[in-house]
Parts: structure tokens; C-alpha cells; sequence
């Protein structure tokens, strides 16, 4: 028996209802994670990587806890670093240990200090001269850093957790071990530094400790002119034997009377500039 003329148009008016509906759902979007189907179970976390798996990814011997891994971090250090060290040449910190005044020292002196909280109480102490140059570097301080005090690798190889407790990190450091082990060739072409870099020189016959370092300044606070290629260093001898803080241009230093304190690419004393290895 064929079913009535009305049943079979209402089923029509049905089925075609329910195309249209299905053509107007919307489509889900491309950047919408996929819904897990009920009946399959939850996807497992991964692993986490424990901190101390790699604790020094570029095997530079320092830890990547005790570097600045932050473009803000770097320049923050470069600024304040810079500025200590120039401050020096002005007029010597009474927080700098006075049996520490030497060429190395100054180095350690200005690195120490830039980790520092540089707060009212830091200013105070340092006496005067001394402005907030930049804020602070956020990733850590001596206070509450990795190595402490003790910021100076001594020895070679890459790091290893053990270096914390076995004396391969020092409070104190000479220039040959902050070349060495502290900072990275950069090259012997002024136009490649950068400020807060160091220059070393060698000079085995000149003077009873043959290496020598400099901090590239690039542009000095106090200069009027603009110049970007000045340096500061401690001459090494001690206050009693006239060593000082000086203070000078590359330009100047290149004309230097003794051809062996050139920074020159010629000069075989001449060792290059050196980026310190915590701003790699």
C-alpha cells in the first residue's frame, strides 16, 4: 500500500532540513587544538628536563646559571661594569681592597661590584661619583647567585657540579687566568670590540708578571668629544711604587713609544680583545 501523499511530502521537508542544517555548521578553526574523544585515554606529560642536565650547554666551563642570558642582563652588566672601572681612574673606591690594585684587580674590582644590588646603601659605600648608570641585572646577584663571590673559573675543562666545591671557582683571579678561562677570543681588530671588553698583553722580558689586561671602555662617560675607543687600566705596580689607574684612546695607545704596548694587529705582545664568557 502506498503511504499518503502528505506523509511523503513531510519527510522530503525532513530530510531536506537537515542537509541545510549540516552545510551552515561552522567549521573548526585551524588553530584549535583537536579534541581528545572521550573513550581515549590522556596524552602523558613529557618529561621535564632536570636543571642540572645540561648545566653548560656551550661546555665554556661556566655554568649557565652564572651567565646573562638576556640581552637586558648584558647591557645592564656592560653599563655597569664600564662605569665602575672608569670611576676608578677619578678616584679609587674606598671598597677596593688596596693589596688588590693592579691591572687584574680592577677587573675583578668592577666585575664584583656590577652583580652588586645598587641600592642607596651600595652608593654610600662606594663613595662619591657614583650614579645608577642602568638597572640592576635581574638574573641573579652575589647575594643569591650560583658562584657567590667566588666568580672566577681556574682552571680548564667544562662545567661540572663538583666545580662548585672543589676550588675551580675563586674569589680571586690574575690576568692570565681571566683570559684563559673567563672570557673568549674576539679578535685583534679594535672595530670588533665592544665596551666592557678586555685587551690582554704579554710581555715576558718587560716586567716580573708578563701578562697584561685593559677594559675597552668604547664611549667614556666624561668625554666631551664623543670618542668611542677608550680604555682603562691599572698600570700593575703597587700605590708605593707609583702604580695608578690611567685612562686613555686606543688612538693614543697605538702611538705608543714602546711599539710592544700597541694595540696593534702587528704587535705580537698584543694578545687581542677578549668578551667575558658570562655575556656569551
Amino acid at each position: 500500500m502506498l503511504p499518503p501523499l502528505r506523509l511523503i511530502l513531510g519527510l522530503a521537508c525532513v530530510t531536506a532540513l537537515s542537509i541545510f542544517a549540516a552545510c551552515r555548521q561552522p567549521a573548526a578553526r585551524a588553530d584549535a587544538a583537536p579534541r581528545t574523544p572521550a573513550h581515549a585515554p590522556a596524552a602523558a606529560p613529557a618529561p621535564a628536563e632536570p636543571e642540572t642536565s645540561r648545566p653548560d650547554s656551550d661546555a665554556d666551563g661556566i655554568p649557565d646559571r652564572a651567565e646573562l642570558r638576556s640581552y637586558g642582563d648584558r647591557e645592564s652588566f656592560r653599563l655597569w661594569f664600564t662605569s665602575i672601572a672608569e670611576a676608578q681612574f677619578y678616584r679609587e673606591s674606598r671598597e677596593w681592597n688596596e693589596g688588590q690594585r693592579d691591572c687584574a684587580g680592577l677587573v675583578r674590582f668592577a666585575w664584583r661590584e656590577s652583580l652588586r644590588a645598587h641600592d642607596r646603601a651600595w652608593l654610600l659605600r662606594m663613595g662619591e661619583g657614583y650614579d645608577p648608570v642602568a638597572p640592576d641585572v635581574r638574573a641573579y646577584t652575589l647575594e643569591r647567585g650560583l658562584l657567590g663571590e667566588r666568580l672566577f673559573r681556574t682552571r680548564a675543562g667544562s662545567f661540572e657540579e663538583t666545580d662548585l666545591s672543589d676550588q675551580t671557582f675563586s674569589e680571586f683571579a690574575d690576568a692570565r687566568t681571566l683570559r684563559e678561562f673567563n672570557s673568549r677570543f674576539v679578535g685583534r681588530d679594535p672595530r670588533r670590540a665592544e665596551a666592557g671588553d678586555l685587551l690582554f698583553f704579554r710581555q715576558p722580558f718587560v716586567q716580573k708578571y708578563p701578562y697584561h689586561v685593559m677594559v675597552f671602555l668604547g664611549r667614556a662617560r666624561s668625554d666631551d668629544e664623543g670618542a668611542a675607543d677608550w680604555v682603562v687600566y691599572h698600570t700593575g705596580a703597587a700605590p708605593e711604587d707609583g702604580g695608578e689607574v690611567r685612562k686613555v684612546r686606543l688612538s693614543v695607545l697605538a702611538r705608543h713609544p714602546d711599539p710592544r704596548w700597541r694595540p696593534a694587529e702587528g704587535n705580537k705582545n698584543f694578545l687581542g680583545f677578549y668578551r667575558l664568557k658570562i655575556l656569551e
